[in-house]
């Protein structure tokens, strides 16, 4: 950020107020300001690039993000989600053997996670229908030891472990529901759940002769709440 503009935002924060490019009119404003940045700021300072009187007002909750390379044990994690997101958007997938992610997790990452991202999108690319082994990564990868045997499995993004509460709670019948059979086939459950909500909304409606502030308090949600729900239905 160029040093005028650090005064700018200083001023912001320090006097919560602005005015519009070409206009007078002083504006308050209230808000919160979070930021990034892959420098040292410490170090920026120091050389005149970055105001401490801005550092300070910006670093009152810091979270430290460290690099890929601080932290190889992500990896496998991260490429199962960039793989879950590439499914999830209809651009392909790819599967990597133990062998290539233990690969992986002895690169530097210079470029961070988006480097991982990238590549884990060129895979996709290339080798759709088989798996990739550390032989087929790219080249830069080729220098890196092969582990002889390799106890790693890349997390199962279907599989979750239900708490024995959260297990218990959908055991338990719902006071005033009735039995639910799954049917074989299988539902839409987003599309079932929508039905049986507008369903009981209806119902509470009727009950309250349409006073809408009556039936969110059958219904145990604030008015807004269904107000909200009412004007997706009736622009659905």
């Amino acid at each position: 950020m160029p040093m005028p503009m650090q005064v700018k935002l200083l001023r912001v924060l320090q006097e919560r107020t602005f005015e519009r490019v070409g206009s007078n009119k002083t504006i308050h404003c209230d808000v919160r300001i979070i930021a990034a940045t892959h420098r040292h700021l410490e170090q920026e300072i120091a050389e005149k690039r970055f105001r401490e009187d801005l550092f300070y007002r910006l670093n009152v909750f810091p979270i430290e993000v460290p690099a890929l390379r601080e932290r190889a044990e992500d990896i496998p994690y991260l490429i199962n989600d960039l793989i879950a997101r590439m499914e999830a958007a209809n651009r392909g997938s790819v599967t990597l053997t133990p062998r290539a992610v233990a690969v992986l997790m002895q690169h530097s990452w210079p470029g961070n996670v988006r480097e991982l991202s990238n590549l884990i999108e060129r895979l996709a690319i290339v080798s759709p229908d088989s798996p990739v082994d550390a032989a087929d990564l790219p080249e830069k990868f080729q220098a890196y030891e092969v582990p002889d045997t390799v106890q790693l499995q890349l997390p199962e993004p279907e599989i979750h472990v239900i708490r024995p509460a959260a297990r218990e709670a959908l055991t338990k019948p719902i006071a005033g529901a009735p039995a639910v059979q799954l049917p074989e086939q299988g539902i839409d459950l987003k599309e079932y759940l929508t039905d049986l909500e507008n369903e009981l909304i209806r119902q509470a409606l009727e009950e309250c002769n349409g006073v809408v502030a009556h039936a969110a308090k059958l219904l145990n949600m604030r008015r807004t709440t269904l107000v909200e729900k009412l004007r997706k239905v009736d622009t659905a």
